[in-house]
């Protein structure tokens, strides 16, 4: 039976702290909430969690010192959860060695979806590698399976989509080109009419991730090229 996440919700505003907590707990984790960052450091200090939820905007010591703090005592998944959306700020924050970095107001079922997607890549990061299972940030493709997911949730997908987000996520963070796409979905010669084809499953694909992170663009347009799945855990706009 697996044993039950332990979850560390830390921010200043109560309210918010509180329905993260709710949220979670809803979902059958275990849920502390701590509203300042020493509160927190000192849970961290003599007790185990598997992923901490900090806001960045505290008084005192902020979401960035904590950040810093509990890695150097604790490899936990760290999610920031801050009204900053600017890109400079994400970028410290992963610096700093957080995971992901979801912005506020947040949608409540990608918050916990983003979540549940960490604590599983927790448990699996130190498990043996599958060819048959292809991570790229937070898409996960299952080939034997046939199974794709986004932070965990299931994609209902066409074959001829899902074949196209295996071939994107074996070649996560490079561009594959259209003509590679094409011929390696659909089995066929390339042509002039395949170019369009090729555009409109990409389409419908991000729409479907978009369902459920609309936050980033999983799917980037490299221009002159074809397209590429970013290897990011979102958190920011592409292309």
């Amino acid at each position: 039976m697996e044993r039950i996440a332990r979850i560390l919700v830390v921010d200043d505003e109560q309210a918010i702290a509180d329905l993260v907590a709710r949220l979670l707990a809803a979902e059958g984790m275990e849920v502390v909430p701590c509203y300042s960052a020493s509160q927190a450091l000192r849970r961290l200090e003599r007790e185990r969690f598997d992923l901490g939820i900090f806001d960045i905007m505290m008084p005192g010591m902020d979401g960035f010192e904590l950040c810093t703090r509990v890695r150097a005592i604790s490899d936990i998944p760290i999610v920031f959860l801050s009204a900053k959306d600017e890109e400079a700020d994400q970028v410290v924050g992963f610096t700093l060695g957080a995971d992901d970095y979801v912005t506020k107001p947040f949608k409540p079922r990608e918050l916990v979806a983003r979540v549940k997607a960490r604590l599983r890549r927790a448990r699996t990061d130190a498990a043996p590698a599958s060819a048959d299972l292809v991570r790229a940030g937070a898409v996960e493709v299952d080939l034997r399976a046939h199974r794709a997911t986004i932070h965990g949730e299931a994609l209902q997908l066409t074959p001829k989509e899902f074949a196209i987000l295996s071939i994107l996520a074996r070649s996560a963070g490079s561009p594959v080109s259209t003509r590679d796409l094409f011929e390696g979905a659909w089995g066929e010669r390339y042509d002039d009419a395949a170019a369009n084809t090729v555009m409109v499953h990409i389409r419908h694909l991000r729409q479907k991730l978009a369902a459920v992170d609309s936050s980033t663009q999983f799917i980037e347009t490299a221009w002159g090229v074809g397209y590429k799945l970013r290897d990011t855990l979102g958190g920011g706009h592409g292309a």
